[in-house]
């Protein structure tokens, strides 16, 4: 019989089941407020406006972490094709009492790490070939339990669902801005809905944002926090991060900026370049952050 969250070993974090919580109840308001007033609009097209947006909604559940993946180069691989890979895993997931994910293998120079699906039975880790010549055992068994505390809290499903509205919202901006809906429209009234609409999705796209990047940055201190009183060793997770960040500069630009879309999922964010917006705004929050925080619980249990 499958695991559930409760039985997991990993710590329980209400703070992050709150803002869970609250960010789906937001994100939902938000979306039933972005397709009413879709309606309102286009009154003739709420066929369309409300299939459009099952379908979407459908896809991004059932399909974005595979699609992800995919864009990712991940590749399963089996026990005997990577047994030390999966001897670590197995550990993790022994640690934590939770069922062994489908494990992949991206190849990649980049040193990195995440984890995919809806919920346990669908999970999958990844790992690249960069990560797996940079880390020592115990930085890798660090890596790895805080990409599975994501399947455990299931804050990975939670952030699939998040993202919906604002992808949404981004098709919708930009189909109506390359296409120029309305520009030439002689109807005042078809004009000034062709201009309300990108106008209403892209305050819906902004706010949406804000949301998940406000969740996403708690739950990868969630998830460093989880796997460091699971394995008992922050110090090694600490090692890991300081490393995998800084091997970072080493990256080439274009590969750096092929990685950067997919940094919501990735242990550590991929920058293309050194001070951006996306930094500022960026899904994770500070190496800094990141190690105080481990610096402080390994403290609490005792370590130099």
């Amino acid at each position: 019989m499958p695991k559930t969250r409760s039985q997991s070993r990993y710590a329980p974090d209400r703070g992050l089941t709150t803002r869970m919580v609250t960010t789906m109840f937001l994100i939902g308001l938000l979306y039933v407020v972005f397709v009413g007033v879709l309606l309102a609009l286009l009154k003739n097209a709420w066929p369309v406006i409300l299939l459009i947006a099952s379908v979407l909604f459908i896809a991004q559940f059932w399909f974005s972490d595979r699609i992800a993946a995919f864009s990712m180069g991940a590749r399963e691989v089996t026990p005997e094709q990577a047994p030390g890979l999966h001897g670590t895993v197995d550990r993790v997931c022994a640690l934590a009492d939770i069922p062994k994910p489908r494990v992949a293998i991206a190849d990649s120079d980049l040193p990195n790490a995440f984890a995919t699906g809806r919920n346990e039975r669908t999970a999958l880790v990844c790992v690249t070939t960069g990560l797996l010549r940079r880390l020592e055992p115990e930085e890798l068994e660090g890596v790895l339990a805080h990409e599975l505390s994501h399947v455990a809290h299931r804050d990975v499903a939670v952030m699939t669902i998040a993202s919906f509205l604002g992808v949404l919202a981004g098709v919708m901006t930009r189909v109506a801005l390359y296409t120029g809906l309305g520009r030439t429209s002689r109807d005042s009234t078809t004009a000034i809905v062709a201009l309300l609409i990108p106008l209403v999705s892209a305050v819906v796209y902004v706010i949406s944002f804000l949301l998940t990047r406000l969740l996403s940055r708690y739950r990868e201190l969630s998830a460093d926090r989880s796997a460091a009183l699971l394995t008992g060793r922050p110090s090694a997770l600490a090692s890991a991060l300081t490393k995998v960040t800084g091997e970072m500069a080493r990256i080439p630009t274009k590969d750096l900026r092929r990685a950067e879309p997919f940094n919501a999922f990735w242990f550590a964010p991929a920058f293309s370049s050194g001070e951006s917006l996306s930094r500022l705004l960026s899904s994770h929050p500070t190496l800094e952050q990141r190690l105080d925080q481990l610096g402080r619980i390994s403290a609490q249990l005792g370590q130099a």
